[in-house]
């Protein structure tokens, strides 16, 4: 997948700056797909309102350069389905807790419990987090298909994750403390 195609694929959800797509890049709801810098971003956003598939429009700021603000157009979104229309290339997953976990016979025991632990609470974050966009960060006309899918696959994928490691807190011989009714 490539930037242009990340940011088109963007503005299908909204106007943007360059600069708030970037923040959605690295903080938002897109932060879970592929990373873009603003070398990236600009150019990208440059080709496509020359190829006519954003529109550019420039808004005045009060002691600051004017901002250009970027929109989808009917040819953008048609030209986007095209660009979708291939298979993805395989996911590409990097952890440097799997890589410590994988020489954890290296590592004091206790290092190797602040690790899973941090880990768990850094994925059990990540599931809030999920749960609080289901309830207020995507309009809910526009949670069915796309979105919804992509929140389902990654609360699945997490929810394994937790368990995996809450399995092996134990056989580590941490206690569990009793979870929360809510979860």
């Amino acid at each position: 997948m490539n930037v242009k195609t990340l940011c088109l694929g963007f503005l299908t959800t909204r106007e943007a700056t360059g600069y708030e797509i970037k923040k959605e890049f690295e903080e938002g709801f897109f932060s879970h797909f592929i990373e873009a810098s603003y070398g990236s971003i600009y150019p990208a956003l440059n080709q496509l309102a020359t190829q006519g598939l954003v529109t550019v429009r420039e808004e005045e700021q009060a002691g600051k350069p004017d901002k250009k603000v970027y929109a989808v157009t009917d040819a953008g979104r048609d030209v986007l389905g095209k660009w979708l229309s291939v298979v993805p290339a395989r996911d590409k997953y990097k952890s440097e807790f799997l890589f410590e976990m994988f020489l954890q016979q290296y590592l004091a025991p206790h290092h190797v419990v602040t690790a899973v632990e941090t880990q768990l609470a850094h994925l059990r974050t990540d599931l809030d987090n999920i749960r609080m966009c289901r309830e207020k960060c995507v309009d809910p006309a526009m949670m069915a298909g796309g979105p919804d899918f992509v929140l389902g696959y990654g609360e699945s994928v997490l929810t394994a994750a937790v368990s995996y490691l809450e399995g092996k807190l134990v056989e580590l011989g941490v206690p569990q403390a009793p979870r929360a009714a809510a979860e």
